[in-house]
């Protein structure tokens, strides 16, 4: 029905594509009445899920509908429709108007909110600004995604919701070899995320949308499922490198005993990113001890990238340190980088904790970093991150 209405759209000249959402037939047939006259094609419904049903398998230019209706409201229809859309523009209207609604329909990405009554001349108007706010947005969609920026795609928070949804159902795990090169052996493997969701192509913005959603602890629950199930592949001395957000100390889940990394706590190296603040987590020392009392290590990842270095040191009290590639990279053509790497090298050896350089692409880094004391060596010079598990390359 809605394909067949958009083909319509363009052969008749149709000012846009409309899908209208009331439970209330006279009010229904009120607005199409409207809306036709005014040059849009128009499809009803009274019914929400046939609605939700009708924008998965149509293509309209907007959904106009009510707030409070039974079985599926219209915030809940908003979020049906960006789960299967991003741009399409969606009023929302109701007879009831309270701020906390009204509130809500805006942060999850309600075009606008009508108060009903209002004359048509207010809804056909706003129809109107919505189908050429979708138009503009298809052409953005266009040229973003030629630039390969489609991440910049999602608009609101509804439809960052639903691509996060999607995202995290669609983890998968890569892994990339951290080696001891005085002996060419395999020390570890770092986990790595990726995602198969197309608004969200990397980790950044996976983490991104993460912090916009304040959904970081169930982020890493999922990650945490998956990064463990091939550990038994692995040699027994093998360590497993987890990265995990600082804001997820606070989730009493990574503490249970019965979690998934807790059986092979002993062979878990926890990541704890320098470039996360730990100023939320109050209890940090504590939280960390408890760890290290299950039997995990603690590694501070991206040193020299972060805000406070020698305050994550006195918290965490780590027994890895990662040196990041910010520092690695040229190496060997900065003599500034090599003096600061020198003195972490010095300071983690008084401290008794191990460093892992990471991020080497070339031999002249590797050879500097050994030669300033880096025995764990990290990056695409010796293997790319791929399924588990890659085998390293040693070149002389």
């Amino acid at each position: 029905m809605a394909n067949e209405a958009a083909q319509e759209s363009k052969t008749n000249g149709a000012r846009g594509v409309v899908l209208v959402v009331d439970d209330e037939e006279a009010v229904l047939r009120l607005y199409v009445r409207a809306l036709g006259a005014a040059g849009f094609l128009v499809t009803a419904a009274n019914d929400p899920r046939e609605a939700a049903k009708a924008i998965v398998e149509g293509c309209f230019d907007v959904v106009v509908s009510d707030i409070s209706m039974p079985e599926l409201d219209g915030l809940q229809l908003l979020r049906k429709a960006r789960e299967h859309d991003l741009d399409i523009p969606v009023i929302l209207m109701t007879g009831a108007p309270a701020i906390a609604t009204a509130v809500k329909a805006v942060e999850v990405g309600a075009l606008r909110y009508l108060v009903k009554p209002f004359h048509m001349t207010t809804l056909v108007e706003a129809v109107d600004e919505a189908v050429r706010l979708r138009r503009i947005s298809k052409a953005r969609r266009e040229v973003l995604e030629m630039l390969g920026e489609s991440s910049q795609l999602i608009g609101d928070r509804a439809g960052l919701e639903a691509s996060f949804a999607r995202a995290v159902q669609g983890l998968h795990i890569v892994y990339q070899p951290i080696v001891r090169w005085s002996t060419r052996s395999i020390y570890g493997f770092e986990a790595l995320v990726r995602s198969r969701e197309a608004s969200l192509p990397d980790p950044y913005s996976l983490f991104d949308a993460a912090d916009r959603l304040n959904a970081h602890q169930a982020l890493g629950r999922a990650i945490r499922s998956r990064v463990i199930e091939p550990i038994n592949e692995l040699n027994a001395e093998q360590a497993l490198f987890v990265n995990i957000h600082a804001n997820e100390l606070l989730d009493d889940t990574l503490f249970d005993d019965t979690s998934p990394l807790a059986c092979h706590a002993k062979r878990i190296v926890i990541e704890i990113t320098e470039r996360d603040a730990l100023d939320g987590v109050k209890d940090v020392r504590a939280r960390v001890q408890r760890l290290k009392d299950r039997g995990f290590r603690i590694a501070i990842d991206d040193l020299g990238a972060g805000y406070a270095g020698l305050t994550s040191f006195a918290l965490l009290e780590p027994d890895l340190v990662k040196i990041d590639m910010a520092l690695v990279r040229n190496v060997h053509l900065e003599p500034a980088k090599q003096k600061l790497v020198r003195a972490i090298v010095a300071l983690t050896a008084d401290l008794g904790m191990v460093v892992v350089a990471e991020g080497i692409e070339v031999p002249e880094e590797r050879d500097v970093l050994i030669d300033q004391g880096c025995d764990l060596l990290q990056g695409y010079y010796f293997a790319r991150p791929g399924p588990a598990f890659p085998v390293p390359v040693f070149l002389p």
